[in-house]
């Protein structure tokens, strides 16, 4: 079964630099706009950056319901998605952020074998 679902909700269809909006909209329902100014609204109040910080999109998903969560076992995001197959996740990776909902993956390109650090799940 493929687990990748080719997802890109950005207005200008860029694929780089902008993973956590994505994921965040995928996870959220809300459009890649809202997204966008929540984030930077959250990145200006810390003094951080909108896009980059983990803390800033962490701190977007906790207020939208969403609880953070370290893995019990190594797992690639393909693995992450066999083991969860329901529910909506957001995935901390290295250098990247990618949701899962109902045991498939929203992204740009395939990232099934990069490593999860750790995720967010809907509570």
């Amino acid at each position: 079964m493929d687990r990748w679902i080719k997802y890109n909700p950005n207005p200008k269809e860029k694929r780089v630099g902008d993973c956590a909006i994505r994921a965040c909209c995928k996870a959220t329902g809300r459009s890649w706009d809202e997204v966008y100014w929540d984030l930077s609204n959250i990145a200006f109040d810390m003094a951080d950056g909108c896009n980059s910080s983990n803390a800033v999109w962490g701190e977007y998903l906790r207020r939208n319901g969403f609880v953070r969560v370290e893995p019990d076992f190594p797992m690639d995001v393909y693995k992450f998605c066999c083991n969860f197959p329901r529910g909506t996740y957001v995935l901390g990776l290295d250098g990247h952020v990618v949701t899962v909902v109902d045991g498939r993956f929203y992204d740009t390109w395939d990232s099934s074998g990069k490593s999860v650090i750790y995720f967010w799940e809907r509570g």
